[in-house]
């Protein structure tokens, strides 16, 4: 089968695509013949060699972690009517036109919904829900989502929106602002701008009650001052690093800081039930994903690369076989 492989750490080059071996599955195990694997930001990070503390990846390794298509094989211990059906699959790799996984690690796709919506909600609609959650948006309230052109963030402001919250969204172009307007924000500003923090406090009346920040490093902790006192800070961006907000400052103010992150992940049956939940929104036309690229198999290295220049309004997917 092909696959893209990582043989040592670095710029998007190392992204080679290999002919490696049909995976066969193992007891409790399925095989998944891939459709449209995920492409997150992090898988950037990790190819450069980032992260190793908190995701270690073993040389050489195939990136990704999961996307969606149809089983194709079944291990001992698995139903056999899981063969031909489409599935989501949340694993530890994914850049492959096949991909081994536990039964646990699998899905079913609802009648209706495409398999290529399916697997953008892999990570992100995980992502947002488990942020939706934690930050609870409350009918009325303004919420700042901070890179609210990407694949959580374009979630987060139709599930803040939903919420009866309004929605300012900060983004760095004309297109991406345009998009979260399409999706429900009331106002936008941009926050490449050097006053794009005071434009926020401005529209809000003195801050935001809840921010979700997206972009991590030192502008995530910056974001901290567009948020009233009292508020919410969730943040899980990692484009530039962690976010490190100033603790004491934040206490000083009442301000609650989550930083889920830090948390490590979520476990399975959580996963699970949020991953359900997105697919059922996503049946039902209450949840959008917005995939801005895609990609075949084989430009996987594109796809990296116009990740990290942020030239991607929403999901990036490798396109790997027809539906």
């Amino acid at each position: 089968m092909r696959a893209i492989q990582v043989a040592s750490f670095g710029a998007p080059e190392v992204l080679a695509l290999v002919d490696l071996p049909d995976p066969v599955p193992g007891p409790g195990q399925v095989v998944v013949g891939m459709a449209a694997a995920d492409v997150i930001f992090l898988d950037t990070l990790l190819r450069s060699g980032w992260g190793q503390d908190f995701f270690p990846r073993t040389l050489p390794y195939v990136p990704g972690g999961g996307g969606a298509g149809a089983v194709l094989a079944v291990g001992d211990g698995v139903d056999p009517a899981w063969v031909g059906r489409r599935v989501t699959v949340r694993t530890g790799t994914g850049y492959a036109e096949r991909v081994v996984a536990g039964e646990e690690e699998i899905m079913p796709i609802p009648d209706g919904l495409a398999t290529t919506t399916a697997a953008a909600l892999v990570h992100d609609g995980v992502t947002a829900l488990r942020l939706d959650r934690l930050g609870a948006p409350q009918k009325g309230e303004w919420v700042l989502v901070s890179a609210a052109a990407g694949g959580a963030g374009t979630l987060l402001v139709q599930l803040a929106a939903d919420a009866g919250a309004r929605v300012v969204a900060a983004a760095s172009s004309e297109a991406k602002l345009n998009l979260a307007r399409e999706l429900g924000a009331e106002a936008v500003v941009d926050y490449t701008r050097a006053d794009w923090i005071e434009r926020v406090r401005e529209v809000t009346g003195g801050g935001a009650a809840l921010v979700y920040d997206g972009a991590g490093g030192a502008l995530g902790a910056a974001t901290l001052d567009a948020l009233a006192d009292g508020g919410r800070f969730v943040t899980y961006g990692t484009a530039d690093g962690f976010t490190a907000p100033d603790g004491e400052s934040a206490a000083h103010r009442g301000i609650r800081l989550l930083m889920p992150l830090m948390d490590g992940p979520p476990d399975q049956r959580t996963v699970r039930e949020l991953l359900d939940l997105a697919l059922a929104h996503a049946a039902q036309g209450r949840l959008r994903p917005v995939i801005g690229a895609t990609y075949p198999l084989e430009q996987a290295a594109e796809a990296h690369r116009a990740l990290a220049a942020r030239t991607i309004a929403g999901k990036a997917l490798l396109l790997i076989s027809d539906e």
